[in-house]
């Protein structure tokens, strides 16, 4: 009886059902969406960070930023000899250099150790970042004029009819190569940035290594630029052997560096001595991270100490954009839209009700109850609720299908090297600028709490709708229903 009557009811008012789960269904489907786009946002923030840092690097200590300027830029000196010239007065130039990260000084090595000893400390491991950059060309004989040549000498004056102007330094060529170099402890490989990587051929560093010249390759790096294992790589000018090449453990995701070489060859061929840039740490335990943090920022005052969660707020690029539009627009507007689906939910029904003021004067005549009559309010707008709930998780799922089917990708840069500006050849310098950017392919994951949260929140929306408006029913008085309608 309960049953019939209330599908009867529903199939009488088919518009205001129609407007009621529509509501709730693209209120349903946008909870549903947006939570899904976080989590995804929160996964591509979690690789990026595995990629630079390693996976089981809980904290990093890295040296005190530097004010712009103060380390002078990235320059060549080529000085007298810094190139051969040709009988035709063409000089040709190259010189490669390596260089730590601009913007922050580096840690003496005992760092590491002093870190190692601290409580809650479960390993520690340094890394010397370094950007190798190559600058080569052929510069021409500088005309008579006053000026000299690219070699330093005194030029003489061109034909009328000599080609003039080209790509700089008076119509030469040149080309600045750059590529990114770790050192690494080849002994420590359970954390830092090779944590987080696979052996694609060839082997990885090991203890054997240390102050040898090999070197492993990043494999999409060694790809673009045709080089393979039992093969050299120049780095500073020296040629370092290849004994291995590795990937990302995510597929969507770079390693941290383009070449990895051992630590103390890294610090001998940058003459920096005795240093590291970055002290990568793993906590005993997850709850001690806190702990353990604070440790070091006072044992190593002068540093700088992140945690996963403080590197995770200072990835930039589109995919720190991400996170923000859609933990702010997307969950405030989520929160808006599924307001109004309620109160739109509640008003029709309380419109509802008020048109059916004989129906319910009537119902209550013949012996209705006002539970019954709450009921009856009740079980429509649930139903309501229901199936707009079930038509915004077939909207959501579809539209978390389509985000994966497109795979849209977003960049994050969690780090950059920069470089001074420069001059000429001849004693003159060359700067260049280098910055590491990653693209991360974008996915929504499907969350089964999240489901089944939409499905009762639909629910929930229906039956405030019936609350409101079995309220209302159950306060009419039969005798001034029948009266009205009289």
């Amino acid at each position: 009886m309960y049953l019939t009557y209330l599908r009867r009811e529903l199939s009488g008012r088919t518009k205001q059902t129609a407007i009621v789960a529509a509501g709730l269904a693209i209120a349903i489907a946008l909870v549903i969406i947006v939570n899904a786009l976080t989590a995804g946002v929160r996964d591509a923030q979690t690789q990026a960070l595995e990629s630079v840092y390693g996976v089981g690097t809980d904290l990093t200590v890295a040296g005190a930023q530097q004010e712009p300027g103060e380390d002078g830029g990235s320059r060549f000196d080529f000085g007298e000899d810094g190139g051969a010239t040709a009988e035709d007065g063409t000089t040709t130039l190259a010189q490669s250099q390596l260089r730590t990260d601009r913007g922050r000084t580096t840690l003496d090595a005992a760092t590491v150790g002093t870190i190692s000893a601290l409580d809650g400390v479960s390993s520690a491991t340094g890394a010397l970042s370094l950007t190798n950059s190559t600058f080569s060309g052929e510069l021409p004989e500088m005309p008579a004029d006053g000026g000299t040549n690219a070699a330093g000498e005194a030029g003489s004056a061109p034909a009328d009819d000599a080609p003039q102007g080209g790509g700089g330094f008076g119509g030469g060529s040149f080309d600045v190569d750059s590529f990114t170099v770790l050192g690494i402890d080849p002994a420590v490989q359970t954390v830092g940035p090779l944590s987080s990587v696979s052996v694609t051929d060839g082997r990885a560093l090991d203890a054997d290594d240390a102050g040898q010249n090999v070197a492993v390759l990043d494999a999409t790096y060694a790809t673009s630029n045709d080089l393979a294992v039992g093969g050299t790589v120049d780095v500073g000018g020296t040629a370092m052997e290849i004994v291995g090449l590795v990937s990302s453990s995510s597929s969507s995701t770079d390693t941290a560096s383009n070449v990895y070489i051992p630590l103390d060859v890294a610090q001998s061929l940058a003459g920096v001595g005795d240093v590291v840039s970055t002290v990568y740490v793993q906590a005993t335990t997850a709850d001690g991270i806190a702990a353990v943090q604070s440790e070091i920022e006072s044992a190593v005052p002068d540093a700088t100490v992140s945690s996963q969660s403080d590197l995770a707020s200072t990835v930039s690029g589109s995919l720190s954009s991400a996170t923000s539009l859609i933990t702010n627009l997307g969950t405030w507007l989520s929160i808006l839209v599924l307001a109004v689906a309620v109160v739109l939910a509640v008003l029709f029904t309380m419109s509802g009700v008020s048109r059916r003021t004989r129906e319910f004067g009537t119902l209550k005549a013949i012996g209705w109850s006002n539970g019954r009559v709450i009921r009856q309010v009740a079980g429509e707008s649930m139903v309501q609720g229901l199936i707009g709930g079930a038509i915004g998780l077939a909207i959501g799922l579809g539209g978390i299908l389509a985000i994966n089917i497109i795979a849209p990708t977003i960049s994050a840069a969690p780090a950059a090297t920069e470089a001074g500006a420069g001059g000429g050849p001849g004693g003159g310098r060359f700067a260049s600028t280098v910055q590491t950017a990653t693209d991360i392919t974008l996915s929504a994951p499907l969350t089964p709490w999240v489901l089944v949260a939409a499905v009762g929140l639909a629910v929930s929306a229906g039956l405030v709708a019936g609350a409101f408006g079995g309220w209302r029913a159950a306060r009419l008085s039969p005798a001034e229903a029948l009266r009205s309608v009289a």
